[in-house]
Parts: structure tokens; sequence; C-alpha cells
């Protein structure tokens, strides 16, 4: 009923910078809460940013100042500007959002398939 669609991960040498895209589709009535997670080889997934449908934003600590969460709601889309980026960050990072689906009107937790970001000199 409802897809997201990452796009912009690769290989970055530290320092650098990447943006990431996530696109929904499908049977959306409104999109609520989205955001970025990450899963590291070996860890728990974690999230990494956050921001609700009137903007409002938090972060993970290890990447305040870094990074940069930002939606367009007409395009039913969500952005994740990394700057700065040190090989720790070397993850795949899932996009999620909380989706109200037009057929039912309830709400649905939604992940995408994950792009993959590898930072390394």
């Amino acid at each position: 009923q409802v897809h997201l669609v990452e796009s912009g991960g690769g290989l970055v040498q530290p320092g650098g910078s990447l943006r990431l895209s996530c696109a929904a589709s499908g049977t959306i009535f409104r999109i609520n809460a989205m955001g970025w997670y990450r899963q590291a080889p070996g860890q728990e997934r974690e999230l990494v940013a956050h921001i609700t449908s009137g903007g409002s934003t938090n972060y993970a600590d290890s990447v305040k100042g870094r990074f940069t969460i930002s939606r367009d709601n007409p395009k039913n889309t969500v952005y994740l500007q990394m700057n700065s980026l040190k090989p720790e960050d070397t993850a795949v990072y899932y996009c999620n959002a909380v989706v109200v689906v037009s057929t039912t009107f309830t709400s649905l937790v939604t992940w995408g398939q994950g792009t993959l970001v590898t930072v390394s000199s």
C-alpha cells in the first residue's frame, strides 16, 4: 500500500558530504513523522534524525551539527544532508515514516529498503 524508496548512498571520504532522499508513494492520506535510522554491522538500528509534520526536528547526539533532516510535504519526501562525515557514520541508512493510509485512515509505520553509506579513505 505504501512504499518508501531511498537514494543517495555511496562511498565518500572522511570529511565529505552526502545527501540521502526518501520518497513515499502509494495510498497516502497524510504522512506524520518521518525519520532516518542507521544500522552498522553487528550493531542495533539507531535513530539518526526525526522530523514531525510541522517541521520540528531532533537528532542523535553523534550527528548534531553535522546532519540536517528536512522534508518536502507536497512531494512526500524526506532528506538527510550529511556533512563532515566520519568513518563511524558507515552504516545502512533506513527511512521511516508514519503514514495515515487513505483507504482505511489508519496509521502505518513504514520502512524503506535501506541505502548503504560508506565513509572511508
